[in-house]
């Protein structure tokens, strides 16, 4: 996923808190489930992140060479550039982009048993 091309602000935005409990009727509720996405989205940028950084490890002992990468430095300048994961699972939240389920209500709303 690309999420530089992400409409999500790149800096704090103040926020209506009824459209954010729209869905789930809820504002704990949906700041859970934001929560939980953001995590999401923090572990996939950190193994993109890693995995990019990885073709540049050098596994030299010496502590004497140290050498400058530009494409490394690009790298690093790029992810940090990004937008927040909780800014980003935010945008995608309201956005309705995020399939969420809870399964209290549904087991709830489903019957016990079923008449033949």
């Amino acid at each position: 996923m690309d999420y530089k091309k992400s409409k999500a602000p790149v800096n704090t935005v103040t926020r209506n808190i009824m459209d954010l409990c729209r869905d789930t009727d809820n504002i704990y509720e949906s700041v859970a489930i934001i929560a939980k996405r953001a995590n999401q989205i923090s572990v996939q940028i950190k193994d993109d992140l890693s995995k990019k950084l990885a073709e540049f490890a050098s596994y030299n002992d010496s502590l004497e060479e140290v050498f400058e990468n530009r494409e490394q430095i690009e790298i690093s300048r790029y992810y940090e550039k990004l937008p927040k994961p909780t800014l980003l699972a935010t945008q995608e939240f309201t956005e309705d982009k995020v399939y969420w389920r809870d399964p209290v209500h549904e087991t709830a709303q489903t019957p016990a048993f079923q008449e033949m």
